[in-house]
Parts: structure tokens; C-alpha cells; sequence
């Protein structure tokens, strides 16, 4: 008679339910990450992506300027702005259905950070910030890109933003796309139309996740020429009034509105070669600077030698800006 094997040493059968127990918990973990797994990726399927436009004004007056204008010198132009950033946003609309709209920063400059009266009717705007860096004595903007950098960034660091579209083109701005991308926010360049090669840094092309441009017929309408200098002077020389020497911002103001026809007209490769004899220009190209000059302001300089030398310093100022 075959006796019933008698079970096994008490150590072996605790081994078993030790085994048992821990395999047990090892599933109720896993069935409990499974569950915590599906919460989170549910929250983030009903969570709307959010996006943010950086828009540094400066870039945007001069290449809209330049494309619609002839001129980058705000002088010469009036920009419909608050009309131009509703345009933004409504492309914004189209390109991120699923997404929305944090807000639009609006960085421009501002001699001692005071608002100009403009920049009070776009600070009023809905979904608009001004964020403002300073405008030295030449009316170039100071710490704007500093500005740009430390909002991307931080959007972005705070999961705040998914998407970034910046509008600029300076190569400043490369370490504030790769700091908005370290956190794993896309950032997207846009740009206006150049009448000539680029207004927009390679390296900032390269950087950013994808690129659009806006052509002449989508800026057009944002832009009103004002009336030109000579317009204002013919109309004192037909109703028989004794035209006065123009102003020295009115004849700076015409040197760079030269320069910025010349280099269109001229091209930037011939207009680089005066670039070594600054400050002087040749014989026969200062003449032509000057005649042209008067013509457009109704006004003889021959007597006038200071004027002339405002002439050239407008001239060459928007030349070395641009060269």
C-alpha cells in the first residue's frame, strides 16, 4: 500500500507563498500604473494645446516698411499695427485649429520705457502685452531680445505654451528657439517678404521647427505712406509762399530715404563698395545725392553746407544699418 508523499520541509512551502504573495503585488502594481497611465493620457487628450506669439516691432516696422514703403524709417510710413496683429492672430487660427491663443507680445522700444502714444493703443488691445526695452539716442532698440528670450523661455519651462510663433529675425534670438525647445515647446518663425535676399538671420532659419513668410499683398493693407517732404514743400512753392530751409531731421530723414532707393534700385553688392570711404562719398556719387535730395525737397542746399553734411549722415546711417 503506497503511502501519500509527505509534504514538503515548512522553509520550502513559505518560499511558495512568499512567491505567490509578491507575484500578487507585483500585478496590483502594474494594473494600478496601467489605471494612473490611462488617467493622465485621457487629461492630456481633453487639454487644449496653447500657443503664444513673440513679435519684436522693430523687425516688423522695417521689413513691412521696406516691402510696402520703399523706407524702414517709421517717419515715412504709418502702420496700421492693431490691425496687423488681429491679422496674426487670425493666422494663428488657421495654422493651430485645436490650439489656443495665450496671448500676443508686442516687444518694441521706447526712450526711457515710457509708452508712446501708440504703443498705449496696442497695450490696450485684448490678448496683447507691450513689453518694452529702450531706444538710444540712434533709435535703436536696446534689450528686446533679452526680453524675447526670458518670456519664451520661461512659457516654456512652465509647460505654459505647446507652440511658439516669433516673429523676428535677428540671430540674437537662436538662444532663446533653443532654450523654448530644451523644454520641449516648437517654435515657428515668421517673416515679411525681402525686396532682395533675407531679412531674417540663417542661423534662426535653421534653428526653428518650421517658417512662413507674408508677401506684399498680405502687409499692403496695414500701411499709409505719409505725404512726402517735397509734396509739403511744392505745395508752399505753387501758392507763392517763401519756402524756408528745411529742417535738419527733414534733410537727415531724406539721406536715408535715398539710400534705402539706392540700395533697392542699386543693389547692396555696388552700394557696399562706398562703405571704405566713409565718411566720404565720391565726387559724382555726392552729386547725385544731392541733386536728388533737392528735388525731393523743393529746396536748393548749395548754401546751406551744414545741411549737406546732415544729408550724408542720414545717407550713411541707413546705409551702414543695413550693410
Amino acid at each position: 500500500m503506497n503511502e501519500a508523499q509527505p509534504p514538503g520541509p515548512p522553509a520550502d512551502r513559505a518560499v511558495v507563498d512568499r512567491a505567490v504573495v509578491d507575484l500578487a503585488a507585483v500585478a496590483a502594481g502594474i494594473e494600478q500604473t496601467n489605471e494612473l497611465l490611462q488617467r493622465v493620457l485621457a487629461k492630456v487628450a481633453t487639454t487644449p494645446s496653447i500657443h503664444a506669439v513673440f513679435a519684436d516691432a522693430g523687425y516688423v516696422y522695417a521689413a513691412v516698411g521696406r516691402l510696402v514703403a520703399g523706407t524702414e524709417d517709421r517717419r515715412a510710413f504709418d502702420l496700421d499695427a492693431e490691425g496687423l496683429i488681429e491679422a496674426f492672430i487670425d493666422k494663428t487660427r488657421t495654422i493651430f485649429p485645436d490650439s489656443r491663443l495665450l496671448r500676443v507680445y508686442w516687444y518694441d522700444g521706447a526712450r526711457r520705457r515710457l509708452h508712446t502714444t501708440e504703443q498705449q493703443r496696442i497695450a490696450e488691445l485684448p490678448d496683447v502685452k507691450v513689453r518694452l526695452g529702450n531706444l538710444n539716442a540712434n533709435n535703436q532698440q536696446k534689450g528686446v531680445d533679452s526680453l524675447i528670450r526670458t518670456d519664451l523661455e520661461t512659457l516654456a519651462r512652465h509647460r505654459a505654451i505647446s507652440d511658439a510663433v516669433l516673429i523676428g529675425g535677428d540671430e540674437d534670438l537662436v538662444s532663446a528657439v533653443e532654450a523654448a525647445q530644451g523644454y520641449g515647446a516648437r517654435v515657428h518663425l515668421w517673416g515679411i517678404e525681402a525686396l532682395t535676399g533675407r531679412n531674417q538671420a540663417d542661423p534662426l532659419l535653421w534653428e526653428v521647427d518650421s517658417q512662413r513668410t507674408f508677401d506684399l499683398d498680405f502687409c499692403k493693407p496695414y500701411v499709409t505712406r505719409r505725404p512726402l517732404l517735397y509734396e509739403t514743400y511744392g505745395e508752399a512753392l505753387a501758392g507763392g509762399a517763401a519756402c524756408p530751409p528745411p529742417g535738419r531731421d527733414d534733410v537727415r530723414f531724406v539721406g536715408a530715404r535715398i539710400a534705402a532707393q539706392w540700395l533697392v534700385e542699386r543693389g547692396r553688392e555696388t552700394l557696399a563698395e562706398l562703405l571704405p570711404g566713409h565718411p566720404y562719398l565720391p565726387g559724382s556719387t555726392d552729386q547725385e545725392l544731392l541733386i536728388e535730395a533737392e528735388g525731393l525737397l523743393q529746396h536748393s542746399l548749395r548754401g546751406h553746407a551744414d545741411l549737406r553734411r546732415v544729408l550724408r549722415d542720414g545717407f550713411w546711417d541707413h546705409l551702414q544699418a543695413q550693410l
